[in-house]
């Protein structure tokens, strides 16, 4: 059984950011703080992901702004210019899982915020290959019901604004009308794909870039087109890699099983690790934090 954990880095030119709200108490953009974050605790953040996958005797592989990039992100641009440099970031991470499965049979890809805490084995808790991919349920608040968004559509109705395309509720509901399209009932899982643990098998059984073209046409006729869908929820509507993967999981039927606060510990709007915690994504990229709570704590 072969294994690699890997992650991706990529700076972001800043002209390429697309503006996101403030983190929760913060009052600078949110991508512009996550680009000077990110850059601060490069190092760190590295050290913390080489060293958990050298402690467990696992190949690491961290993947750059480098002309294996640049290809792609010239490709991506010139066939979908639409797509956010944000997004073709978050494609070419799942293009690179591809490239990991024609060497590896299991792959535990890490966000570059996402911080390994402990010395525990990921692959020793997930059995990939026989129960499927091992992935985060996004279970913050998500409103699945059209009656619930009403207050997002008074919203709208006032601003021209409600959820943002990077929302859960966005990629639900994009999700929903993609797989309506397709005939299925809707009902989907919102993904989140900072941490994966992947067999080469299910991704193969994914198929996640089968007519990516055609999907990526469907989004934009989606978004556009005024019949079934209401105006509001169309604003959210987006060409994001995890509204794809619910899709793809749903349309191909790939097993998973959730991951769980030990394994995926959320840190969004509060600043707090649970002792038994092993892997943070920490979303509010305060990583001072996190680096003083494994000094402390540490093995």
């Amino acid at each position: 059984m072969k294994r690699v954990i890997f992650s991706l880095y990529i700076d972001i030119p800043e002209d390429e950011l697309d503006y996101q709200p403030p983190f929760h108490n913060d009052t600078i953009p949110k991508t512009i703080r996550t680009k000077e974050r990110m850059k601060e605790y490069y190092e760190w953040l590295k050290f913390m992901q080489q060293k958990y996958a050298e402690s467990l005797g696992i190949d690491y592989k961290l993947f750059g702004y480098d002309k294996n990039y640049i290809d792609y992100k010239n490709m991506f641009n010139e066939k979908y210019p639409v797509i956010t440099s944000y997004n073709i970031v978050n494609f070419y991470k799942i293009h690179l899982m591809y490239e990991m499965a024609k060497e590896y049979d299991e792959i535990l890809y890490l966000d570059f915020d996402a911080v390994p805490v402990s010395n525990i084995n990921f692959f020793d808790h997930w059995d990939v290959t026989n129960n499927g991919v091992a992935i985060l349920r996004n279970v913050r608040p998500v409103d699945t019901m059209c009656n619930q968004l009403a207050a997002s559509k008074e919203k709208y109705e006032r601003n021209g604004k409600t959820f943002s395309v990077r929302s859960p509720t966005a990629k639900y509901w994009n999700a929903r009308a993609l797989l309506i399209d397709q005939n299925m009932s809707g009902t989907n899982d919102v993904y989140n794909t900072g941490i994966v643990g992947i067999s080469s098998n299910d991704l193969e059984k994914l198929n996640y870039w089968e007519d990516f073209s055609s999907i990526l046409k469907l989004m934009t006729e989606l978004k556009s087109d005024d019949g079934m869908w209401p105006e509001h929820l169309r604003s959210m509507f987006g060409w994001d890699n995890e509204t794809i993967w619910s899709f793809r999981m749903n349309t191909n039927n790939v097993s998973k099983q959730w991951l769980d606060e030990k394994w995926h510990h959320f840190m969004d709007k509060w600043n707090y690790i649970p002792e038994s915690t092993n892997l943070v994504h920490v979303i509010n990229k305060e990583f001072g934090y996190v680096k003083q709570w494994y000094e402390k704590n540490h093995i």
